[in-house]
């Protein structure tokens, strides 16, 4: 199941989590959390979608359909993490990843405090893993020593923050697994330069659809950037901004 906005651009959010399961094999569950005016430059504005709707599309699919994991991107306002943190609640072995997602690659806002405060305090507790930039990780964690802020948000309930490297510098991708069962676990790749639209997005969809499959946390996450760095390689040029990772390409595991 996956809950996150739409990018009219086609090159993040539902649509970038929609192509990464399916390329790895899962059948997604989409239910669009808000609507975005998007390009693939940047974030201009955007409208969450009723809470209540979306609350009946949950009881709808989960009364019909079985559900191997939770993917969470942008959720549009604080409203609809309540009907989410609900939810998942009641189904605490179902896997949720939450991107959360705060600041689009080019500035642009998709959460406000109230939204950034209920994912704290009502979601965060009930994720198998979040999976912030490192942006997003200094907010959270309010400083900027990423061990420091993944110390604090597992403080405050959260399971493991894998804390993603690919808006930093130097020739490699670092990415770090903080958990509270032990030393952190880092993954590198070679950095291909620049910046691409909606890579947050695939690696967290990518990271579900592996647990949905049944491997571990850490099989997932490396399952998840060897598919990130082979879409990256093969990146599309849409528009005239942040080339668009192709999702679509023939995936071997």
């Amino acid at each position: 199941m996956i809950l996150s906005g739409l990018d009219p651009s086609g090159g993040a959010g539902i649509q970038a989590d929609i192509q990464t399961v399916t390329a790895l094999g899962c059948h997604p569950l989409p239910v669009v959390t808000c609507l975005t005016v998007q390009d693939t430059r940047n974030v201009y504005d955007a409208a969450a979608v009723d809470a209540g709707l979306i609350h009946k599309q949950l009881e709808c699919l989960a009364a019909d359909a079985p559900i191997h994991a939770i993917k969470t991107g942008a959720l549009g306002n604080a409203a609809v993490v309540e009907v989410l943190a609900a939810f998942a609640t009641r189904y605490p072995n179902i896997p949720l990843i939450t991107d959360p997602v705060i600041k689009a690659a080019g500035g642009g806002d998709l959460a406000d405090d109230a939204l950034i405060e209920a994912m704290k305090h009502r979601l965060f507790s009930l994720a198998e893993m979040i999976t912030p930039n490192g942006i997003e990780l200094a907010m959270l964690g309010e400083t900027d020593d990423p061990a420091e802020a993944a110390r604090r948000l597992m403080a405050a309930g959260c399971q493991s923050v894998l804390a993603t490297g690919g808006h930093g510098d130097g020739p490699q991708i670092i990415n770090t697994l903080f958990s509270t069962s032990g030393e952190p676990t880092t993954w590198q790749i070679d950095r291909m330069g620049g910046e691409y639209h909606g890579t947050g997005c695939t690696l967290a969809a990518a990271i579900a659809a592996g647990r949905a499959a049944g491997l571990s946390a850490r099989a997932a996450i490396s399952q998840a950037q060897n598919f990130v760095n082979r879409a990256i390689s093969h990146a599309l040029e849409v528009g005239h901004g942040q080339p668009v990772p192709d999702r679509g390409i023939t995936w071997e595991r």
